[in-house]
């Protein structure tokens, strides 16, 4: 066993490889529709409000620092076009989290497209870099890699795990800890995402109508497609249904593969870590896929299909399944009660059963959505380090997330009978835009451990409960990638691996629609090996027996 902590045709052709390569309008690093990727750890992904902290707690601990207060700089994204933090409660906001954090707190504002140079300029010069820098993506990018290798970034294994210092630090998951972690040092602290985001939705009202019962297996789903597509569903008495929604965004396919076993990205093997598409497991879940295709059961010109309408065809009643994260398939379920949409039983609204996990097995595609590094340079101190973690810590107390994400009571939010009731909600109110500007982007502050609903929270219905229901359940079957942070360390990988990586995404969606066969696939696995593959798998595994 590894010495290692362990991880829990050619119109079609064509466009698939353009698709691919544009990541689907997907993020790189994530393989996430960009329109998703850009945002933090949201409310809908939350854990149920009884894992909150208690803040009063860490608000009452002591200072640390003999009553001064140590001045944390913080590099933070700002989404908002140099919009975050404005306004005129905008300074109060700030002297609050002051407060209660007891530091001295300077935000630098660093838009989203420049936070990557922005950071490999900030580590070029190691005596003036912020105390906290943010860092994007859901993968570790090859200058933190490397600057984690040269030891830049305090190691925080030293430090969070103080239950007593840092009650909302030290319960970091560790799966999420161990993608950032190098050479036994934890060198960044994620932001956190929910583990249990991805699987199976489906029409509910249509699967009722049919007698079809909750799949359990693939071949329940596949079935379920199959009748979605050819059993007149929504008893228009048409031929005018596809079962399973398919864009050009490829998620889906890593959703499905690990209902038989395959890895996320990469798997151990007996004592090995080997990427997934070299599991035997592999060509079985492919088999499967290709299948659903030859039934007729999704788009047959799904490469074609842009990402930007991603749902609109189970929404619009052309598709019944919808494989990708739970609070998508949510989103529709809202769709039709906020249109009215009639149940195909003839009998209320429409509505969709939020199942997640098959077979037990769903990815964690999306361990963390950006991270923080503590600089080892102008953390040079104890006490500038336990007040950069401080900071960190409390913002996660429930005080300061109603803060950060909300603002102000009675002026950005009242409560009514213990529920939330937001003041600037309507964004064509220009008094209303100018209030939320006043805590616009200080959420990008928030690494959100642990992740849960702050209370009073807006209220809830039965679709958002489904959805934390479901994400409970996923957290047990969420199957991670054991190589993630060994992939950021390993140099051939990092040089060339999403340009071989590219070869093993196109064959697959080669094989699935039949433009190649088996052969045809094993030919790209031999490329991916010959061009980078090999050195990378030896990388990985030596590094994962130091």
């Amino acid at each position: 066993m590894m010495k290692r902590k362990q991880l829990a045709s050619l119109l079609l052709v064509a466009a698939m490889t353009i698709g691919t390569v544009a990541g689907c309008g997907s993020s790189a690093a994530t393989g996430t529709p960009a329109a998703e990727s850009a945002q933090p750890a949201a409310q809908t992904e939350a854990a149920p409000a009884e894992a909150a902290p208690a803040e009063a707690e860490a608000a009452e601990a002591p200072a640390d620092n003999n009553g001064t207060r140590e001045k944390v700089t913080f590099m933070a994204i700002d989404l908002n076009a140099g919009q975050s933090n404005v306004g005129e409660y905008a300074d109060q906001i700030i002297q609050q989290i002051n407060d209660y954090c007891n530091v001295d707190l300077e935000i630098n504002w660093v838009l989203n497209d420049s936070l990557e140079e922005r950071g490999t300029l900030e580590l070029a010069s190691p005596s003036t870099m912020p105390m906290i820098m943010t860092w994007g993506g859901s993968t570790v990018s090859s200058p933190v890699a490397s600057a984690a290798r040269d030891g830049a970034f305090v190691n925080l294994n030293d430090y969070i795990w103080d239950a007593e210092k840092y009650p909302n630090l030290s319960q970091l998951d560790k799966d999420a800890a161990e993608a950032l972690t190098m050479n036994g040092q934890l060198f960044a602290i994620p932001r956190s995402r929910e583990l249990g985001r991805y699987g199976l939705s489906y029409r509910k009202d249509w699967a009722d109508k049919l007698g079809i019962a909750e799949p359990k297996t693939p071949e329940d789903v596949f079935n379920m497609i199959h009748a979605f597509t050819y059993d007149d569903p929504d008893g228009n008495g048409k031929n005018d249904t596809v079962g399973m929604e398919m864009c050009s965004y490829t998620g889906p396919f890593d959703i499905i593969q690990s209902w038989f076993g395959v890895g996320t990205g990469w798997a151990e093997v007996d004592g090995k870590l080997v990427p997934n598409h070299m599991q035997p497991e592999y060509k079985e879940a492919l088999d499967f896929i290709k299948s659903i295709y030859d039934d007729g059961g999704m788009p047959a010109n799904w490469a074609e299909i842009p990402t930007d309408t991603w749902s609109n065809g189970v929404k619009n009643g052309e598709n019944g399944v919808y494989i990708d994260v739970m609070d998508g398939g949510r989103r529709v379920w809202d769709y039709f009660e906020d249109n009215a949409i009639p149940a195909a039983t003839g009998d209320g609204i429409a509505s969709m059963n939020l199942l997640g996990a098959v077979n037990g097995k769903t990815p964690c595609l999306n361990i963390f959505n950006g991270y923080f590094t503590l600089s080892a340079t102008t953390c040079d101190t104890p006490e500038k380090i336990e007040a950069a973690l401080r900071l960190l810590d409390r913002l996660n107390d429930n005080e300061m997330r109603l803060l950060t994400e909300f603002g102000l009571e009675d002026v950005n939010y009242k409560v009514e009978d213990g529920v939330m009731v937001k003041l600037d909600a309507d964004t064509s109110d220009d008094k209303q835009i100018a209030l939320a500007g006043n805590y616009k982007g200080l959420n990008q502050m928030l690494a959100y451990v642990p992740n849960y609903t702050p209370q009073p929270a807006v209220a809830s219905n039965e679709r958002k409960d489904a959805q934390e229901a479901v994400y409970k359940k996923n957290r047990e079957a969420a199957v991670f990638n054991p190589a993630l942070a060994l992939l950021s360390a390993s140099p051939t990988y990092q040089a060339n691996g999403s340009v071989i990586d590219q070869y093993i995404a196109e064959a697959r969606s080669q094989y699935i629609t039949g433009a190649i066969d088996w052969a045809g696939f094993e030919a790209a696995q031999q490329r991916w090996l010959t061009e980078g593959g090999q050195a990378v798998i030896d990388e990985v595994n030596a590094m994962s027996n130091q």
